[in-house]
């Protein structure tokens, strides 16, 4: 399998020469509708749980912690929202996308404007049009500048900018010819797939605004807020950048997803948070964006049987990782 989708709607795989064989890589993309429900349980049933338990307790020390754990579900959810855009969730693809839909709304993202641009940063990976080239790229950059953009994560400032890319806005310049070179890429995707990311658009926006009547209405405002709209604008945002830059923040080979993508192999507790439903093995999504998240410890144990990870970006502890793009910025000499 070499690719997910249609064309103009389709993931590549971009590897030249696959280091696993064809009907491997085939049984490690099956999909298995029951482990992707539980995967979707677990994150509402997270939030779901979290919500109830601090309103029928009402008890302080609930209230503020309650957001932490609802804010690691929310993370779940885009992952989750990510592997629909990937059409890895659900064989049938109006189930698929409907789950990817019911992950991504209630987030503030549009789940089809972001499959258009998530296809560009796999497609064309550390290249000028790699849309994410704004929040993975340039490091490491020092510690004062970092400590700044998480702390504009932790304070709101940054959801901005974050809703405006999963509503198809480049987040900056990162290039000169970055935003030319990224629309010329996004041009190529199908009618069908723009036809559905504006109506997408104008579902999320909807539903936001009956939300924020309808718990007006009803007096549930502070709780919506509080457990819900809080770590979306504030925590979400500040786990997402450091996700990113802990998968591809301050490589050193960009010619080849092996170096150009990182993959971290934390433990389980940090996991949860910061790489919900296996997303520490970057590496082996990038290789093979058709298997799906379940089944990517099995393409990591392959990858490794078969020598394709020997030199590839693995780090073994998050404070290996972190000391990379924590380390200080490089200087340039005349």
């Amino acid at each position: 399998m070499t690719g997910v989708g249609q064309p103009g709607e389709e993931f590549r795989q971009t590897v030249k020469r696959s280091p696993l064989a064809p009907a491997v890589v085939k049984r490690l993309s099956a999909l298995s509708p029951w482990r992707a429900t539980a995967s979707l349980a677990l994150d509402w049933g997270v939030i779901v749980g979290l919500a109830t338990a601090t309103l029928w307790a009402n008890h302080p020390v609930l209230w503020c912690l309650a957001p932490f754990g609802i804010a690691a579900a929310q993370h779940g959810l885009a992952i989750l929202a990510h592997q629909a855009a990937h059409y890895r969730m659900f064989h049938t693809r109006w189930l698929n996308d409907a789950v990817g839909m019911l992950c991504a709304a209630p987030l503030g993202v549009s789940m089809h404007t972001y499959r258009i641009l998530h296809r560009v940063h796999h497609n064309h990976l550390y290249t000028p049009a790699d849309p994410d080239m704004a929040l993975m790229a340039g490091y490491p950059r020092g510690r004062r500048k970092l400590a700044k953009k998480f702390l504009k994560d932790l304070l709101g400032v940054t959801a901005v900018k974050n809703y405006l890319y999963f509503f198809g806005r480049p987040l900056r310049k990162a290039t000169p010819d970055g935003p030319a070179a990224q629309a010329s890429l996004t041009d190529d995707a199908s009618e069908t797939l723009r036809r559905a990311a504006r109506a997408d658009r104008r579902l999320v926006a909807a539903l936001h605004v009956a939300l924020l009547g309808a718990t007006a209405a009803t007096g549930w405002w502070p709780a919506y807020f509080v457990l819900w709209l809080l770590p979306l604008v504030t925590l979400l945002q500040f786990v997402l950048r450091l996700r990113a830059l802990c998968e591809h923040g301050a490589v050193t080979d960009t010619s080849t997803p092996l170096r150009a993508a990182r993959t971290n192999l934390a433990p389980w507790h940090v996991r949860f948070w910061l790489f919900p439903h296996q997303m520490h093995y970057h590496i082996e999504h990038h290789l093979y964006p058709s298997v799906p998240h379940y089944r990517l410890p099995e393409c990591h144990a392959a990858l490794r049987a078969a020598g394709a990870l020997d030199d590839a970006e693995i780090s073994g502890s998050l404070r290996a990782t972190w000391r990379k793009f924590f380390a200080p910025a490089k200087r340039t000499t005349a």
